[in-house]
């Protein structure tokens, strides 16, 4: 059997089916006490909530890509990380994160988890080991991201995660962006990884699904933490996501490539100050990149010579190949203006930080619809 399919497939569909379902029933009062009793471990059937054999064959999967001990799936990529840091945090507690990460992560520590009493400290996503400077004896967590959201500049993961090791402190890394395909960050010491499955495991902007690996210690915490909020990934979600698996290796190799020689491409216009790729040596941290990455996605910015909101919004709007959205990692090539928010570090460059994911199309024909609508910067 592979991983992943039915038992058996001989003359029988070659995909797991859609389960849908709640109640479960047992024949006997012990086998269901030992159902409950073993609730939170994967792989087991007890209530639909708490997964059947699809979402079970996913979990197994996407351990054996990151390596990691354990498994929890949430409906989307905010769940993963909020639920994380529900089940590490408590008030009074003491919470690092990079000052660089994600716009709904920063939204719901300075919200819900400072509403709760947790002390959140942004630091600096370049600090390396001297965050073990910044470690309290009431630290509950080190929250950060490869590469930062927007800016993309590539931390030390390692010496990150080796400085929370050393205060028995958990790591936590945002790996949305380069995969297990790319990067595999329990192997670099990382405690725990999150990501939004719904960008290039699904890979077709169809499915909302979030995913959390951890290591043996963490494991139950956080899947204890999941169902008692009462979160669920959903029977398509599980589907679509096993489906995305198939073609996830060939889908990065492409996508590296044509990022990289859009990057590249980027980099000699004259309408362009910066890229910010995280193969690029002109992107901060990619030393770092360069030793932990096996590739690259296809997500980068690139600041522009301009700070005009006129030519900005005009350049933006006549682009024909590069939808204007949030997420990315299907087909879609996007393209999104960036404001960055920094609180514990400056963002020092004073043109337009423009976004860009490359996707599936044709390369030449995503340069061929920038080229015309670049001169729009000018002006």
């Amino acid at each position: 059997m592979q991983d992943g399919r039915p038992d058996r497939i001989e003359g029988r569909h070659v995909n797991m089916p859609i389960e849908l379902g709640s109640t479960m029933v047992f024949d006997t009062l012990s086998e269901f006490e030992a159902a409950r009793d073993a609730r939170y471990k994967s792989g087991t059937h007890y209530y639909g909530r708490y997964g059947n054999a699809a979402t079970h064959k996913l979990e197994q999967m996407l351990a054996k890509l990151e390596g990691a001990d354990a498994i929890t799936l949430t409906s989307s990529g905010v769940a993963a990380i909020t639920t994380t840091l529900m089940a590490l945090t408590r008030p009074g507690s003491h919470l690092l994160v990079a000052d660089n990460v994600y716009g709904n992560t920063r939204a719901f520590c300075d919200g819900l988890l400072t509403q709760q009493g947790v002390q959140v400290e942004y630091f600096d996503p370049m600090i390396g080991s001297a965050i073990g400077h910044l470690i309290r004896e009431d630290t509950a967590a080190i929250m950060f991201e490869s590469p930062g959201s927007g800016t993309f500049e590539m931390p030390d993961i390692r010496a990150i995660a080796t400085a929370g090791k050393s205060a028995n402190v958990p790591t936590i890394l945002d790996n949305t962006w380069g995969t297990p395909v790319f990067s595999q960050p329990i192997a670099l010491g990382v405690d725990i990884v999150v990501y939004s499955g719904s960008k290039y495991i699904s890979g077709h902007s169809d499915c909302m699904l979030g995913v959390t690996a951890s290591n043996a210690t963490y494991a139950k915490v956080i899947r204890k933490a999941v169902m008692q909020i009462g979160d669920k990934t959903g029977g398509q979600e599980i589907l679509l996501a096993l489906r995305g698996l198939r073609t996830l290796k060939l889908r990065m190799e492409h996508i590296d490539a044509a990022g990289r020689e859009m990057a590249l491409w980027f980099a000699d216009q004259p309408q362009v100050k910066t890229v910010l790729h995280p193969a690029l040596p002109s992107c901060p941290g990619q030393e770092n990149w360069a030793r932990d990455f096996t590739g690259a996605a296809g997500l980068f910015g690139v600041v522009f010579h301009t700070s005009s909101e006129r030519s900005v919004r005009a350049f933006v709007d006549a682009l024909h190949h590069f939808g204007i959205g949030v997420s990315w990692g299907g087909y879609e090539s996007l393209v999104l203006p960036v404001t960055p928010v920094r609180t514990a570090t400056n963002w020092s460059e004073t043109g337009q930080l423009v976004r860009f994911n490359i996707g599936l199309e044709n390369v030449e024909s995503l340069k061929s619809d920038l080229a015309n609508a670049l001169p729009l910067l000018d002006q």
